[in-house]
């Protein structure tokens, strides 16, 4: 456990660095500032390296880093509030927004997605990976994955998609938020329809995702296809809370500031309610039903991703709510926060490139356990950044060259 306590004081120091008390009686009142939630999103960024790393087997086995295993989408909804969120804030502040909108915003979205798939195209090839002919294709076009970790970019664009199409229309505000939750919904259930491999791709009925049918084909396997993962679809619910959160901003900053003690607990308690419910379906009922169920477990699925919404939505609202009182800026929290997505996208490849090294056997570089974790973890965390800077400068290059 000595690197989860470590990693666990060093997320409290950054905390700590640049932490700011709004004063007895008060609130900070520009707690939604871009820099404040650029912050939050530097956060959120340096859990969600984290998250992918303890997801790793050894560091389950060992029981290190286990706050941050079943964590990632609590990370990544404070992304999707922040999007949510800006945009409304940008449609009513600044006149004729959504005119260019797809132009401005998809470019900031589908170059980093093909960029990344030609990263990880040529690593599979330096890495000897086999991929089938046609698997190259589709993964090349985008509707496989090259990077299993780029669907948040994907989800992203259909929301921007989404938002477009629903806001330039007359109907009332209300009613445009119904259309988007109708939006976030549907892809709900498209995953629980889809499950985590194509399971009506099969010869028979159901086919089991251990049998050797699905070893032999390339498109009934793990992540292949989009939505084929419960992460594709629980934190988008965050996006529209984002937009009913500007929405009604002032009237929930007011409601807030009056008893902020009182009602900060409640929501504190609301909050760890609504994660145990969702502990408990997702034992009882669980996303991955169809590993074990004779059927595709739909209604299984459906049940457990319905229950955790209140979860998601609860805890990002307590983040929210909690800034209002006490919130962190500095310059490590920037950093992470602007280049998040980068930092993101390049995740993955660090992780394959240092596996071998620290973590497999038989050509690990160190037998010592405890010192093998220790180094994948910082030499991951390292390539991380410095895949992610790299990532993002030729992505800045290509989006001027093509689009000024």
């Amino acid at each position: 456990m000595y690197l989860t306590y470590t990693v666990l004081f060093l997320i409290l120091l950054i905390f700590i660095w640049g932490i700011s008390f709004s004063g007895r009686g008060k609130i900070h009142e520009d707690y939604l500032s871009r820099d404040i939630m650029m912050s939050m999103r530097g956060l959120a960024a340096i859990g969600v390296i984290i998250h992918h790393i303890s997801q790793e087997e050894v560091f389950q086995t060992a029981g290190e880093l286990a706050p941050f295993v079943n964590a990632g989408y609590m990370y990544v909804s404070l992304f999707f509030f922040c999007s949510g969120y800006g945009l409304l804030k940008n449609l009513d502040t600044k006149p004729g927004y959504l005119e260019g909108f797809l132009k401005k915003r998809l470019p900031v979205i589908v170059i980093p997605f093909y960029t990344s798939v030609v990263f990880y195209g040529i690593y599979n090839l330096i890495a000897g990976v086999h991929l089938a002919p046609l698997q190259w294709f589709t993964n090349i076009i985008g509707i496989t994955m090259m990077n299993e970790y780029a669907w948040y970019p994907i989800v992203l664009a259909i929301l921007y998609l989404a938002f477009r199409l629903i806001f330039k229309g007359n109907a009332t505000r209300t009613r445009k938020l119904v259309y988007m939750f109708i939006v976030i919904i549907a892809l709900g259930v498209i995953f629980c329809v889809n499950g985590h491999y194509l399971w009506w791709a099969g010869s028979e009925a159901w086919t089991s995702p251990m049998s050797s049918e699905l070893d032999s084909k390339w498109y009934m396997g793990f992540k292949v296809f989009w939505f084929s993962g419960e992460w594709w679809v629980n934190s988008p619910v965050a996006f529209l809370l984002g937009m009913i959160y500007e929405t009604n901003e002032a009237r929930i900053t007011d409601f807030f500031r009056k008893g902020y003690p009182a009602k900060i607990i409640v929501l504190a308690i609301l909050t760890i309610a609504s994660d145990v419910l969702t502990n408990y379906t997702r034992a009882r009922f669980d996303f991955w039903s169809e590993y074990y169920l004779p059927g595709p477990g739909i209604a299984n699925k459906m049940i457990t991703l319905v229950t955790q919404y209140p979860h998601i939505i609860l805890f990002t609202l307590f983040i929210i709510v909690f800034t209002m009182k006490i919130r962190t800026v500095n310059p490590v929290t920037r950093f992470f926060g602007k280049y998040s997505l980068d930092f993101y996208m390049m995740n993955l490849m660090a992780l394959l490139i240092f596996r071998p090294l620290f973590l497999d056997f038989p050509g690990r570089i160190t037998k010592d356990p405890l010192l093998g974790r220790s180094l994948f973890f910082v030499c991951v965390f390292a390539a991380s950044i410095l895949l992610g800077m790299i990532y993002h400068r030729i992505n800045e290059v290509i989006r001027r060259k093509l689009f000024g």
